[in-house]
């Protein structure tokens, strides 16, 4: 078939200058292919396409039932030719598309699909009159991921649907399922059917009011039930809508933690042996193996994927410490310390995947005590965790919260709706590279890829799902598909503002990135006042945690961003800010103010109140002004705020006093004192 392919690009091309069109263009693809040369001439693509193929029975029917494609009768024209080529690389293709129709060459059929995708999405951009071109193209790593998290909020499979048909478009190929956690147990087990019973439902409207309101679950027949979950039935259907489009779908179970609706129902399998007590399986409890082994049996029944994802992130392991049954397990088994004891479950379990045929990957976490043998980590606290992972010689898959987190805001948090504390931006995931060349290519070949993950907590509806996910998700996926060298983030943005135009018109709800304030204003450039590079006393300490530029920070000319942990913003933990700047001599001023922020999912408070003082000798301090926090601020979102004094004074000495909350507790974040 080899000779066919030639032959088709040859009779398709047949009419179409040779010679480049002078007017450079883009194809509007996502992510960017390897290498476009432009022809002559345009394609009038059709609602379905005419076919011939030289591919088995079973991938012709798997192309048919999800893409526009017929087979060509006997004597009828094809529209479109499918060539096998076994020297391209695993999911690459190359894509000539002339004046009569397109010819496709791939190694497989995931490269037919996303040949298709790429001929879909111009034939969109070009409304259908698509200039003629050649496309060579490949990803640059297998694993291409998003994460959903069903648990904190339940969405229904056909939202699910609708998600991998764009994952699909932009040849994203795999979602990690995040089906169960504390807040709710999202996958029918017939052997425990308390699980979807119980723990697939609670009294509150949303994860918000169901964590302030003591985290409990209810039957699902009763009035004020809230949650939901999958049917096997309903699995199957989503696992094979997914694999008709090239995307495996990997199931998370939580263990050894993140799992309070699972001992909510079966208490015993706490340390405590009671409900709402515990986050983390009892691991010195055999009944705990015989549950989560039983699980796993019904759950790899269900999902065909090599990996399933066990969790493994975020354990206290506090009851572990008391429990005679984890002590006696580590006695037993040589265990020196609870990290140890959850790796003795890690390990015990990859064992059990294993011997069915699967692999286990988990969080970054998995790798305290001792990584398991056959293990793959999902590096989310920040990197070190994968490239650790990787030049041990296991597998890893690159998510760090700092690039990958998609529930974080992505613009003006205080017009933007709810989310997690921090901030990533379009361009902060898209410049990410999950294998830097500095690694050196023992470990690059060692990290599979990369995942966007969209936790939930913060996001009870479809719309603000949809407005998380894209267009960051589309960063994603071009991070994972191109190749560093076609990497432009100013061509990508225009790129983005066309797709979700489209997505809009196709009833999806992203972000509009269009109308993005972007950074934040105060923070773009630097301020130039009386106490620049002023020397300034810490009456309380600031949080080693959170330094910013250590004691030069207040003074320094910047304001913070969006974000607290750019490295502007300095931090107190349960502690007032206690700040004394000296000016160096007495002299006139008429303004001396601070900022704070807020960020409530980080337990970043806003000071109740800021006293501002002014001295000549450093000891006898005269009140200007104490300013109180603007009640008109959203407790749910992340705000800001200068508290400041203007009037007439002279003093050599401001004195600067934020007062936390002790009822409340938690972080004072302030950027810079400015006095003029």
């Amino acid at each position: 078939m080899r000779r066919l392919h030639t032959l088709c690009c040859a009779a398709l091309l047949a009419g179409a200058a040779a010679c480049n069109d002078p007017a450079p263009r883009t194809t509007g693809i996502i992510p960017a292919p390897l290498e476009v040369t432009w022809h002559r001439g345009t394609f009038t693509v059709p609602e379905t396409f005419a076919y011939v193929a030289d591919l088995s029975p079973a991938d012709r029917a798997d192309l048919e039932a999800a893409l526009p494609l017929v087979a060509a009768s006997d004597g009828d024209r094809a529209d479109l030719l499918i060539a096998t080529d076994t020297t391209l690389a695993p999911e690459g293709y190359r894509l000539e598309v002339g004046r009569r129709g397109a010819t496709i060459a791939a190694r497989d059929a995931a490269g037919v699909f996303y040949a298709m995708q790429s001929l879909l999405e111009m034939a969109d951009r070009f409304d259908g009159r698509i200039p003629a071109v050649s496309i060579a193209d490949a990803p640059r790593f297998a694993y291409r991921g998003l994460m959903f998290d069903v648990s904190r909020h339940f969405r229904s499979k056909e939202f699910v649907f609708k998600q991998i048909d764009r994952m699909a478009r932009h040849k994203l190929n795999r979602l990690h399922w995040h089906l169960t956690d504390a807040a709710g147990w999202r996958i029918a087990i017939d052997r425990y059917p308390e699980l979807t019973d119980i723990a697939a439902w609670r009294p509150y409207a949303d994860w918000a009011a169901w964590s302030e309101g003591g985290a409990r679950y209810c039957r699902r027949d009763d009035p004020e039930a809230r949650g939901g979950y999958y049917t096997k039935e309903d699995i199957r259907e989503v696992v094979e809508y997914a694999r008709l489009r090239h995307i495996t779908v990997i199931p998370e179970i939580e263990m050894p933690s993140h799992s309070e609706e699972v001992l909510a129902v079966y208490p015993a399998l706490s340390c405590t042996g009671k409900p709402y007590t515990s986050s983390d399986f009892c691991v010195g409890n055999e009944a705990t193996f015989e549950f989560l082994e039983n699980v796993l049996d019904e759950v790899i029944a269900l999902f065909p994927s090599e990996y399933i994802h066990i969790g493994g992130d975020e354990a206290p392991k506090t009851h572990w410490r008391t429990c005679p049954r984890c002590r006696e397990r580590m006695r037993r088994e040589g265990l020196k310390d609870v990290d140890e004891l959850q790796s003795y479950l890690v390990r015990r379990i990859e064992r059990y995947l294993n011997a069915r045929g699967r692999r286990l990957i988990g969080w970054d976490e998995i790798l305290e005590g001792g990584l398991a043998p056959d293990a793959t980590v999902m590096s989310w606290r920040g990197v070190e965790g994968g490239i650790a992972a990787a030049r041990s010689g296991h597998h890893a898959v690159m998510t760090p919260g700092a690039h990958c987190y998609l529930d974080h805001c992505q613009d003006d948090p205080t017009i933007e709706p709810p989310s997690a504390a921090s901030f990533v931006s379009l361009a902060d995931v898209y410049g990410y590279d999950p294998a830097p060349d500095s690694l050196g290519r023992d470990v690059q070949r060692m990290i599979l890829g990369v995942q966007g993950n969209l936790w939930c907590e913060h996001i009870p509806t479809d719309e603000h799902f949809e407005h998380m996910l894209w267009p960051r998700g589309l960063a994603i996926a071009e991070v994972g598909w191109s190749a560093p060298g076609r990497m432009d983030y100013d061509d990508f943005h225009a790129r983005v503002l066309e797709v979700t135009d489209r997505m809009q018109a196709e009833g999806y709800h992203p972000f509009d990135q269009k109308n993005a304030v972007g950074s934040r204003p105060e923070a773009r450039e630097a301020v130039a006042c009386l106490s620049t590079g002023k020397p300034i006393r810490y009456n309380t300490p600031y949080h080693s945690g959170y330094p910013a530029a250590g004691d030069a920070t207040m003074t320094d000319g910047l304001r913070g961003g969006w974000k607290f942990g750019d490295g502007r913003w300095q931090g107190w933990l349960n502690s007032d800010v206690d700040l004394t700047l000296d000016l160096g001599a007495t002299q006139p001023i008429a303004y001396a103010g601070i900022g704070f922020m807020q960020a409530p999912a980080a337990e970043i408070r806003m000071p109740h109140e800021v006293t501002i003082s002014l001295s000549d000798d450093n000891e006898h301090f005269t009140e200007l002004a104490t300013v109180a926090v603007d009640t008109a601020l959203d407790p749910r979102k992340t705000a800001f705020q200068t508290f400041a004094w203007s009037g007439e004074a002279r003093g050599r000495y401001v004195r600067i006093v934020g007062r936390l909350d002790k009822s409340k507790g938690g972080w004072l974040f302030a950027d810079e004192v400015i006095v003029r």
